[in-house]
């Protein structure tokens, strides 16, 4: 197989959340992983594992009481070092296109869907002319499963899945390089979730884009991903290929075989307990309290980074057993 070339290469971003009182948060630890040209990399975990987080601080999206360290590649650009006015006229929208997780907080109130998708393809598209803007606009809102008849709608007059659905197209108007989807299947149905993740796939099999998927719907992210990186409790504790993560041999995390073993559709075992709080995370490994296969090392000292951190991973006799 031809070896792709890296799109996105992020070596040891973390983030801090400075609160009152000199409290810290470390929101994201460490983190280390490449997306490349024509895949999708699904990250997943339980929510407030610090996942979005991160696609905030790629995008120099992070409130002012945050600060990031390590770097972010994009295509030579190290994003953490760039300052605003970059990040504004040549990243966002441009060489990184956002679904957020939020979508009618993105979206102006005071304006309709079809005035912000023509604004939003003028500029990233240069197409001028009413007739040929409102074409276009319709064809950007059928990509996104967006109804023709609900264009001339404010955001408010939309449900939260529709309103996921607007994002969707806006992201897509620019055709970026990399597309960053924070939860793009939040609030909609099953049948809408399959066709928002066979459009993103569509977009990166186009051209050799890229995906960066944030999701907590393992499903979704089964049915779309290359590659899969687990977060639990700010770290990346597993990243590994999409077919041995779904498939054989499985995940070698424990924590990552518990998501998968939480699954209805599997043997729906719940994980005991509740991750820990980002503001007091223990010394030795994060998830050492809820794992049957911890040793007095797991709480000792936390696991090196690398493709599985752990101290006692799965290796496939185990799984095949």
């Amino acid at each position: 197989m031809t070896e792709r070339s890296t799109v996105l290469a992020v070596r040891g971003l973390s983030v801090r959340f400075l609160l009152s009182g000199g409290r810290r948060i470390a929101a994201v630890t460490d983190a280390h992983f490449d997306v490349h040209a024509g895949e999708c990399l699904a990250l997943i975990g339980e929510s407030g594992c610090g996942k979005s987080v991160l696609a905030s601080a790629l995008l120099g999206l992070l409130p002012a009481n945050a600060r990031s360290t390590g770097e972010a590649h994009l295509d030579g650009l190290d994003l953490l070092a760039a300052d605003e006015r970059t990040l504004a006229r040549t990243v966002r929208g441009r060489r990184i296109g956002l679904i957020p997780q939020s979508p009618a907080a993105h979206l102006t109130p005071v304006r309709t869907i079809r005035s912000q998708l023509e604004e939003t393809i003028a500029e990233l598209t240069g197409t001028r002319g009413r007739a040929a803007l409102r074409t276009a606009a319709e064809k950007a809102a059928a990509r996104a499963a967006f109804p023709a008849d609900h264009l001339d709608r404010h955001p408010h007059e939309l449900s939260g899945g529709l309103a996921q659905r607007a994002a969707t197209a806006l992201a897509l108007v620019g055709d970026a390089p990399l597309l960053l989807a924070d939860e793009p299947t939040t609030g909609l149905d099953r049948h809408l979730v399959d066709r928002t993740v066979d459009e993103l796939r569509r977009h990166v099999d186009a051209a050799d884009r890229s995906l960066l998927m944030i999701t907590h719907d393992l499903t979704a992210a089964e049915r779309i991903a290359d590659r899969v990186a687990v977060m639990y409790a700010g770290r990346i504790v597993e990243l590994t290929d999409a077919a041995a993560f779904f498939g054989t041999p499985g995940p070698r995390h424990p924590y990552s075989r518990g998501l998968l073993q939480a699954l209805p559709d599997r043997a729906f075992t719940p994980i005991p307990g509740m991750p820990p709080e980002l503001g007091d995370l223990p010394d030795g490994c994060a998830f050492a309290a809820r794992c049957a296969r911890a040793t007095d090392a797991c709480a000792a000292r936390p696991p090196l980074t690398g493709t599985v951190a752990c101290h006692h991973p799965h290796v496939p006799e185990d799984i095949r057993a």
